[in-house]
């Protein structure tokens, strides 16, 4: 839809920065996805897809660097996991839920479900949400539908009936939304007003898009403009009191001189007051709390006209 001063998805007002407050007095919210997936194109993952060069090394040192890392420095995160790949990973994934990360879906084997009709999309998201719940012990609270290295898109792949299918699911927020930067509901009926959470995600602030190396692009790495892309975003975020998110995958982040940029940005986090760093389920139980829904969620009729022709 058009912009519109003030406005989200679905004709959801935002709220303005003064209104915006995080638990025990927190000036900022700062979110980290740690994915997991090595799905390089919409089909999702492949065989070739975990059997080269990249995918062990991001499934054996680049896990372990990042995991050391974030332990270190005490960061929680939220770790996306296609189902696909729960008993691959397995010892991976249940150390990582016991050090205090968020495990959350990312899709059976994380393809695109655009061209998929309703009842196959549903029976891949039951599954994947069994898999997991069987894995884990607790059933995902978060569902994520993030960008391939591969997409022709940045924002990541989801259906028409996506929404939808978490809601009927019990889901309890979608996990990455262009919208808003604050997290925002995602309304699927305009008149019942049925709508999920939807939390914020930015490609300009995930790590695959800038450490590609050698496979896109020049052939050049740009892990200089990562870094400045979330220090900046940071900065801002922290002054206005608003949320920043963050994605990084094993594979990409893990080598040794982009572990130095991450240390370095997890220095620059813990060293500001009032950073609050819960994983998105502790974030999305928050909001729907202190903003729930039947309060917060403000509407008003789309300013939008499809015409004749028009590719909307």
């Amino acid at each position: 839809m058009p912009w519109k001063e003030g406005y989200t998805i679905s004709d959801e007002k935002s709220l303005v920065d003064s209104d915006v407050r995080w638990p025990d007095g927190n000036r900022v919210c700062v979110t980290v996805m740690l994915d997991l997936s090595l799905a390089s194109g919409s089909q999702g993952l492949t065989a070739a897809d975990l059997r080269n060069s990249s995918a062990t090394f991001g499934l054996n040192e680049g896990i372990s660097q990042v995991r050391s890392l974030l332990n270190r420095f005490g960061i929680k995160a939220t770790v996306t996991v296609p189902a696909a790949m729960a008993n691959i990973l397995s010892d991976t994934i249940l150390a990582l839920r016991d050090e205090g990360h968020e495990i959350a879906a990312l899709g059976l084997k994380h393809e695109d479900v655009s061209t998929l009709d309703r009842e196959d999309e549903k029976t891949r998201l039951d599954m994947t949400t069994e898999i997991l719940t069987k894995l884990t012990g607790e059933r995902p609270s978060g569902w994520f539908g993030l960008p391939r290295s591969g997409d022709p898109f940045a924002g990541g792949t989801i259906s028409a009936n996506t929404m939808d299918l978490l809601i009927d699911a019990g889901y309890r927020y979608m996990g990455n939304g262009l919208s808003d930067d604050i997290p925002h509901y995602w309304v699927t009926d305009f008149e019942q007003k049925r709508a999920i959470l939807t939390m914020p995600y930015f490609y300009h602030f995930d790590d695959q898009f800038f450490l590609m190396f050698p496979k896109k692009g020049t052939g050049l790495e740009h892990a200089d403009a990562l870094f400045a892309n979330w220090t900046a975003e940071f900065d801002a975020q922290y002054k206005r009191g608003r949320y920043f998110n963050m994605t990084i995958h094993p594979h990409a982040i893990g080598w040794c001189n982009r572990l130095k940029l991450l240390e370095d940005f997890f220095a620059r986090m813990r060293d500001r007051p009032g950073v609050w760093n819960p994983t998105a389920d502790e974030a999305a139980r928050y909001w729907l709390e202190t903003y729930p829904q039947e309060t917060a969620l403000k509407l008003e009729p789309s300013i939008w006209k499809d015409y004749p022709g028009s590719l909307s």
